[in-house]
C-alpha cells in the first residue's frame, strides 16, 4: 500500500527530499561510470596481451582512482553517495519509485550490499594487512597475478563473483541510463531498453572473455607470492573454505 492515497497530495517535504535525492543519485553516476570504464579496461585488455597487458593497464588506471584524492573522492564517495541516496529516496519518497523486484533495484542493492563489499575487501583491504604472511602487498605486487590466483584456487566461486558483479553493474548502468536520460533530457527520446541492454552486454563481453583468458594462463608469480595472495583471499568468508 502506498504511504499516501493517490488522491491526496504528498507532504511538501517528502516530495522535495525525493527530488534532491534524485539529483544527488544522478549527479554521482558519471563519476562511477568513469571509474568503471577505467577499472574494467584492465581485464578487457587481457584479450589482446594477456595478464601482462592487464597489469600494465591497471597500473595506468590507478593513477586516476587509487591516489589519496582519487580513491576517496572519485571512487568511494560517489559510490557511497549513489547507494545511500537511492536507499533514502525509497524511504522518503511519497510513493515507491519502482518495484524492489525490478532489474534496476535488484542489481543495485545486490551490488551495493554484497558483491561490491566482497570485491573491495578481497582486492583492496585484505591485501593491505601488514601481518605475515600477507605483509602488506604493495601496488606493484598486487597485479593481475592476484586475479589469476583467485581464479585458479577457487575457479567456480571466483568466476561467479566476477561475472555476476560485471553483469550486474552493466545492467544497472543500462537501466539507470534510461532514467537519467528521461529526467534531464525529456525532449530527447532515449534508446529503447533492449538497445541499452544490448549495449551493456557488448560492454561486458570483452571483460568476461578477458577473465577467461586470465583463467587459462598459468601462474607466473613465485610460490611465496602465491602464498601471500591466498592468505589475503582467505581473509574473506567467501574464500575461507
Amino acid at each position: 500500500m502506498a504511504p499516501y492515497p493517490t488522491d491526496k497530495p504528498a507532504p511538501h517535504w517528502r516530495a522535495r527530499t525525493s527530488s534532491v535525492l534524485t539529483t544527488v543519485a544522478h549527479g554521482s553516476a558519471p563519476f562511477i561510470a568513469t571509474f568503471l570504464f577505467v577499472h574494467l579496461a584492465a581485464p578487457a585488455a587481457a584479450n589482446i596481451g594477456g595478464s601482462a597487458l592487464s597489469s600494465q593497464t591497471m597500473l595506468v588506471g590507478r593513477e586516476y582512482y587509487q591516489t589519496m584524492f582519487g580513491e576517496r573522492y572519485l571512487v568511494f564517495a560517489p559510490l557511497l553517495i549513489h547507494s545511500t541516496s537511492a536507499i533514502l529516496k525509497r524511504l522518503f519518497s511519497p510513493r515507491p519509485p519502482r518495484a524492489l523486484s525490478s532489474a534496476l533495484s535488484v542489481t543495485g542493492y545486490a551490488t551495493a550490499l554484497f558483491f561490491l563489499p566482497v570485491h573491495v575487501f578481497t582486492h583492496r583491504l585484505a591485501p593491505a594487512d601488514p601481518a605475515p604472511p600477507i605483509a602488506s602487498l604493495s601496488p606493484s605486487e598486487l597485479d593481475y597475478e592476484y586475479v589469476k590466483a583467485t581464479l585458479s584456487s577457487w575457479p567456480c566461486r571466483s568466476t561467479v563473483l566476477y561475472a555476476v558483479l560485471v553483469l550486474g553493474v552493466v545492467l544497472h548502468a543500462a537501466d539507470g541510463l534510461g532514467i537519467v536520460w528521461s529526467t534531464w533530457a525529456p525532449d530527447l527520446k532515449p534508446p529503447r531498453r533492449r538497445a541499452r541492454r544490448a549495449l551493456a552486454g557488448a560492454a561486458a563481453l570483452p571483460v568476461l572473455t578477458g577473465l577467461a583468458v586470465l583463467a587459462r594462463e598459468p601462474l607466473f608469480a613465485f610460490a611465496s607470492m602465491v602464498t601471500r595472495y591466498r592468505a589475503a583471499l582467505t581473509h574473506s568468508f567467501v574464500y575461507r573454505f
